[in-house]
Order: C-alpha cells, then structure tokens, then sequence
C-alpha cells in the first residue's frame, strides 16, 4: 500500500470516528450531567428523603419552546414554596399550534448551577419524546425536592430561590443537536 492510501484510510478514519464522537456526545454527556448535577443538571431519585426541614426555598418555573417547534409551552404555575427535603410537583402544559402531529424533546437544567447537585427530581418529562397531535394540550408534571444535604454545604447558605428551566425542540433535528452542542461549548469550565 502506497502513501497516499494510508493518508486517505487514516482521513477516513478520522472523519467516521469524528461522526460516531458526535452522535455519542449527546447521550453521554446527559449521562456525565445527570451523574454528578454538573452545570446545573439535576438528579435523579425513586423518592424524596423522610427528613424535612424548615428552610423554604422558592423554585421559579421557566419554559420556552424553539422556534421551530409550534408549541405553546409553558409552567401552570410560576413557583412553587417547598421546604427542604419536601417533595413537590409542578405542571407544564404545551399546546400543538400546528395542523400536523409534532414531536418534541425538553432539555433542562436549574440556575443557579451550584443547586444542581442537591435538586433531585423523582418524575420528569426531560429527553422523552413527547407527541401532541394538532391543536391538543398536554400536561407535562415535574415532581421534585431539595436534597436536605445542601444544609451541610455553607457555599449554599445564600441560595433561596432555584430555576428550573425547560425547552423543548423538535424531537431528533438537527436543532436540538445544534442546541445542545451549543450548552456544551457555552458551558465548557
């Protein structure tokens, strides 16, 4: 085999290991995200601790929809007062504006980042496609607690008030790649 078709065979490796990286990254990032609640990424629990504390705190609901999604999402409710270790539910709804079935995807995460580790949700509607057929309304429920172990953490002293934020695109475009490869280059540390 001469140089050149080494060259050519090694570009080609390259490129197709670069493809398999991309479709790869995605998922194993909402893997590494969901594991250690890096960059506001919540957890994830079967139930909320036995434990309640007095501290409240105010959980902010946010929803937006891409562009390109016909979608009219957003929170039933605007904030939720929960105490720590209390479970809570909160509720989206989403209206397909279209005249044709849709699919959507919702990403999500929680600000300030620092509160990621210690928001745990117990059911959620994040990365499972959601279809709504023209003109129907779904409810989409969220059900969550702070983790009582922020009450150990001092750097969490000053956190009163969390949003959880939520966007749905359309399901398996090239836009929720585009986006979520978007949060990972603006999140980079």
């Amino acid at each position: 085999m001469d140089r050149n078709h080494k060259t050519v065979l090694a570009v080609l490796a390259v490129v197709l290991g670069m493809i398999a990286l991309t479709y790869a990254s995605v998922p194993l990032y909402r893997l590494f995200c969901q594991v250690t609640g890096y960059d506001g990424t919540t957890q994830v629990s079967q139930q909320a601790p036995s434990k309640i504390f007095k501290r409240m705190i105010t959980v902010s609901l946010d929803a937006r929809t891409d562009t390109t999604l016909p979608w009219d999402f957003k929170p039933e409710q605007r904030a939720v007062k929960l105490k720590i270790g209390q479970q809570a539910i909160a509720s989206f709804s989403a209206i397909n504006q279209s005249a044709r079935p849709t699919v959507g995807t919702a990403l999500y995460n929680v600000t300030p980042e620092k509160a990621g580790p210690y928001f745990y949700k117990t059911q959620c509607f994040c990365f499972a496609e959601q279809v709504l057929a023209p003109g129907k309304t779904a409810h989409f429920p969220v059900v969550f607690y702070i983790d009582p172990k922020i009450m150990d953490d001092p750097d969490m002293d000053d956190v009163s008030d969390i949003t959880l934020s939520y966007t749905f695109f359309p399901a398996n475009s090239e836009r929720f790649d585009r986006a979520m490869q978007r949060y990972l280059k603006g999140n980079a540390k």
